[in-house]
């Protein structure tokens, strides 16, 4: 576990942006029933953990992507927004952001701001679970004729320790790089050793892990 990484899931748990489930688990826009709920939204209440955020992911962005490899910062709506335009603002490149659908009225746009075709899409994102939401966003970002090469998250719902990389995959299969600062292995080491989390919450979050799709049905909420 990294320094960043470490801090960042410290982060979430102590500013209660992590929520274990006591009488009915969270449902997924994608449907899927999970014992657990990350709100990355809550984080930019916290000016201090905010700004450690924000900055990390701009060095991210420089320093494991480059900035001479991306022209445009993204932020997909709505979560994706806010981080979008921090970072771009530090990094000093214009920034977009993505409808998830285009609009019905006016211009029927699903990009707002100025999107050149052939230029290069960083996607800024509070976090990543199965990568299908990022895949929508880039539907509009390909329509535009540009190419989204990268895609930089808060929090990823993977698990070294698991091999399970469902968001990474789905975006590599689109030549989408992935890049984060913390993901689940982070938060229950630091979770469970500074009693963040009990026992018995650990390890309805790991049977998750082992199989989200499945998870709700298995524990009778389907």
């Amino acid at each position: 576990m990294s320094e960043v990484s470490k801090k960042v899931a410290e982060m979430l748990l102590s500013t209660e942006s992590i929520a274990v489930y006591k009488d009915k688990p969270y449902v997924f826009v994608s449907g899927r029933i999970s014992p657990v709920y990350i709100d990355c939204r809550k984080l930019l209440s916290f000016a201090a953990e905010r700004e450690y955020i924000v900055t990390a992911l701009a060095k991210m962005a420089e320093t494991d992507i480059g900035f001479d490899n991306f022209d445009v910062v993204a932020g997909g709506e709505t979560a994706g927004i806010p981080y979008a335009a921090f970072v771009a603002h530090i990094c000093k490149k214009p920034m977009i952001y993505i409808r998830k659908q285009p609009k019905g009225y006016g211009g029927t746009k699903q990009i707002e701001g100025i999107l050149e075709p052939g230029k290069r899409v960083l996607m800024v994102e509070d976090l990543i679970t199965d990568g299908l939401s990022k895949l929508r966003f880039n539907i509009g970002v390909r329509g535009a004729g540009a190419k989204m090469t990268h895609c930089l998250c808060v929090f990823d719902y993977a698990s070294d320790r698991l091999n399970q990389h469902e968001g990474k995959a789905a975006l590599a299969k689109n030549d989408i790089a992935l890049h984060v600062l913390a993901n689940w292995d982070d938060v229950l080491d630091t979770g469970t050793s500074k009693n963040y989390f009990t026992a018995e919450q650990n390890s309805q979050i790991i049977d998750f892990l082992k199989d989200p799709e499945n998870w709700g049905r298995k524990m009778g909420f389907v």
